[in-house]
């Protein structure tokens, strides 16, 4: 592990934050909690100020419902399997973004959504509410998305499985940056 020096605490909160994916604490992921850290994520960049994104909140009290029918539209033998897994986090946050009117739309909505669920994380690891970012094969079924009211101009970036965590998940090493690094020498 390398040395620390005069790192900031933003800095330390980066290196620091995981993708909490089991083990949650029964302490409920409440809609005021996540409407709180929500008001200081979208503070992201975004391009013309758009603001792509929009969310819907599972609370813990419709998560069983919400995984029954998420769960359904895999094959039978996979059902359950799905439905359990849904049920893990205490709650769940559904990021869906505007697709915008061309490629390039696109790619700046998206990166500023991405922006944006970066954002939430590490504010959410400051409370010890542990986040991973889902993309799993059911953000891309037509079914979910009349679930979820999707538009035609719209996406599921991911969900957002949510719940309060005592352990930390363990640090697993980056790639030293210099091994990615390069100087454009004309």
């Amino acid at each position: 592990m390398e040395e620390v020096k005069n790192r900031t605490a933003l800095a330390q909160i980066i290196r620091e934050r995981r993708a909490v994916k089991k083990h949650y604490t029964d302490k409920p992921v409440t809609e005021e909690v996540v409407l709180e850290l929500l008001e200081d994520a979208i503070w992201a960049p975004t391009h013309q100020l758009r603001q792509p994104w929009r969310f819907v909140f599972v609370s813990p009290e419709k998560k069983a419902d919400f995984a029954k029918k998420v769960a359904a539209t895999y094959p039978e033998e996979r059902q359950q399997n799905r439905e359990e897994y849904l049920n893990e986090p205490n709650a769940l946050l559904v990021v869906i973004m505007e697709k915008g009117e061309n490629e390039k739309q696109y790619d700046e909505n998206f990166g500023a959504t991405a922006s944006m669920i970066q954002n939430f994380w590490l504010l959410a690891w400051e409370k010890q509410l542990g986040v991973v970012w889902k993309t799993n094969p059911h953000i891309y079924d037509e079914r979910v998305e009349n679930l979820l009211d999707v538009s035609e101009n719209e996406k599921i970036v991911g969900f957002l499985h949510l719940g309060f965590f005592n352990k930390k998940p363990i640090i697993k090493d980056r790639t030293p940056v210099i091994e990615k690094f390069a100087r454009y020498e004309g």
